[in-house]
């Protein structure tokens, strides 16, 4: 029974559910090598596969019949999950009031920004223009960051080193955004946007260092524990697989879940902290709930599941990679993808068909080359990305603007955006208690492919319903398809609730989307490269921005129904285009998640899992 260009038989599948020699401990620490044990054959069944401590390994045709189930998360994630809340918070709630900071004056008679309930914070009076040009600097800096963080990571400090030293380059340019946001700086514009500029970058870079890092050290806590597919008998007497993938779809889930608690705290309590205290005081909270994240990280260091940094790894993918591609590129493009895409791309150069042909540098064994290429695949999984985050992005400006146009009944318009978090944290629990259970009950395997590919249609869903609404905007409001001129004093008559379809719909699309590219950036790198696999994931946002830019020109009236419809027509061209692209690779879902852990690690380890 061959199963297609990894490799993997049925058999193969029982033996990588065994437990073997892997660098996965049972309990926390410094994730080595040592934890090895011996293998029984359970009396009662000749293809069980036992441990010494008596946990059951699925057998080839349990993995094909028995229902599968989530592990229990262990409380160190929970706390990996707190740091993100505060991190986040931090993020959000400093960056939700750096529009009014820049783009308005101070109002009359006020030092610090703040203006009451009905005027306009403010503070440096530089316009929209400088206001655009500098937020839209921060969300691709902090989007193309991680890429240096991830390296830094696996290559010489580790996730957790990495992480810490973040959040102080973090508090730095918080303290220097803080400084900026003074009374007796803000008096002084030029000095003010001077700090506040140094202090953005530098927030940028701590930014870029924990976001690649945290979100798979949340997940190794369970795999450090659990790395294989075991067998839970359930009290009805059902005997189930617990998986370690569908464990590591209900971490990143709740992970989240904090996210966006953190984002919601943060945005809307800054923005009144703003307007009635003053931009100090929205950078201040923020900086005190950041403060807590090392505190934790110090206190939980000897209760976590580390993995230390190995070398040249990423060096020694792209050297493979280039190698397999040799001889395989033509004029003819056509030709160059069918080569690309050809079964013994990889095959062709494992060690073992080399053999004394292979160079020098190739120190890994075949297991590695099948760990890369999966890595890989995630990674062109990313590349139809930036077009779904073109539909997201539209909630962060455009939609905004939109709810401006319509009757408020007293709400600020950027406030109704929060709808989306505030979906994200009610059904979030209820896809992992009730949904994605009774479609395993159901026999119906929603795989991660499979979410995302929903993602895209609900996102494209989501800006058709914007679409719909700015219409009747244009048709119903007494200002016509200019609602949005100074001169304009009537709202459409529509109630600005009823954006409440299109941001629960895009909060649905990232539950499948968003969610799902953090666990399948774990799932599939291989040990040694998540971080750098996750930081391309999070770069797939910097390209959306700047592909954004070139949507500036419809994103004004009268041609915002444009902007929606186009950017909701690319979206499911690109979700019909990713599934169409994927489809063959979701057949292999289990096959990838089951190839065996490589014994190559970089560098040397000793067994204490530290850099020989």
């Amino acid at each position: 029974m061959t199963s297609g260009p990894i490799g993997l038989d049925l058999a193969e599948v029982s033996k990588a559910n065994a437990p073997q020699l892997t660098d996965v401990p049972a309990a926390p620490g410094a994730i080595n090598e040592k934890n090895e044990k011996s293998l029984v054959i359970a009396d009662d069944s000749p293809q069980s596969l036992t441990d010494a401590d008596g946990k059951e390994y699925p057998t080839p045709d349990e993995v094909q019949t028995l229902r599968r189930v989530c592990g229990t998360v262990p409380w160190s994630s929970y706390t990996i999950g707190f740091v993100e809340l505060c991190e986040r918070f931090s993020y959000y709630g400093t960056t939700q009031v750096f529009v009014n900071f820049i783009q308005h004056p101070l109002p009359d008679g006020s030092t610090t920004g703040k203006s009451g309930t009905d005027g306009q914070s403010g503070a440096l009076g530089l316009g929209q223009r400088a206001s655009t040009g500098l937020t839209t600097f921060n969300s691709m800096w902090a989007y193309f960051m991680p890429l240096l963080g991830a390296y830094m990571a696996d290559q010489y400090w580790g996730r957790y080193k990495t992480i810490q030293i973040s959040i102080f380059i973090a508090i730095v340019g918080h303290i220097l955004l803080i400084i900026s946001a003074l009374p007796q700086v803000i008096a002084h514009p030029h000095g003010s946007i001077a700090c506040f500029a140094i202090g953005l970058i530098i927030f940028g870079v701590g930014t870029g260092g924990f976001k690649p890092n945290i979100s798979p050290l949340i997940a190794e806590q369970y795999e450090a524990r659990h790395p294989k597919q075991y067998i839970r008998v359930q009290k009805s007497g059902e005997r189930t697989i617990v998986d370690p993938t569908m464990t590591a779809s209900r971490i990143y889930m709740y992970f989240y879940m904090m996210v966006n608690i953190g984002a919601l705290i943060g945005q809307i309590g800054m923005v009144y902290a703003e307007k009635y205290v003053g931009f100090w005081l929205s950078f201040v909270l923020p900086t005190a709930l950041f403060c807590c994240c090392p505190v934790v990280m110090f206190l939980m260091r000897k209760k976590y599941a580390t993995r230390p940094p190995t070398g040249s790894v990423l060096a020694k993918a792209l050297k493979l990679w280039g190698l397999a591609t040799k001889g395989r590129w033509s004029i003819n493009p056509v030709t160059t993808v069918k080569n690309l895409r050809a079964d013994d791309f990889w095959e062709s150069v494992k060690p073992s068909r080399l053999g004394q042909a292979k160079p020098a540098w190739m120190t890994f064994d075949d297991v590695w080359v099948d760990e890369v290429r999966r890595g890989l695949k995630a990674c062109t999984v990313f590349l139809w990305y930036p077009i779904y985050w073109l539909a997201y992005n539209q909630m962060l400006n455009n939609m905004i603007s939109q709810a401006a146009t319509m009757e408020l009944h007293g709400a600020p318009n950027d406030l109704i955006n929060n709808i989306d978090p505030i979906a994200l944290v009610i059904f979030i629990p209820i896809c992992d208690i009730f949904l994605y259970p009774w479609l395993e009950r159901m026999g119906i395997r929603f795989t991660p492919l499979k979410k995302i590919a929903w993602g895209f249609v609900l996102a494209s869903a989501s800006m058709i319903a914007a679409c719909v609404i700015q219409y009747y905007i244009y048709k119903l409001g007494a200002c016509g398809h200019h609602p949005s001129a100074e001169d304009c004093k009537s709202p459409a008559p529509i109630n600005v609730w009823v954006q409440t379809i299109p941001y629960l719909l895009i909060a649905f699309s990232e539950i499948f989307a968003s969610i799902t590219g953090l666990e399948y950036a774990f799932t599939k790198a291989p040990k040694n490269m998540r971080s750098v696999v996750t930081s391309v994931f999070l770069f797939m946002s910097a390209i959306s921005f700047a592909i954004g830019e070139a949507f500036v020109s419809l994103s004004a009236d009268p041609l915002l129904i444009w902007n929606y419809m186009v950017i909701a027509i690319l979206t499911a061209i690109a979700g019909t285009g990713f599934w169409l692209a994927h489809r063959k690779l979701d057949k292999q879902e289990d096959k990838l998640n089951f190839i065996p852990e490589s014994s190559f690690k970089g560098r040397k380890l000793s067994y204490g899992g530290q850099a020989a």
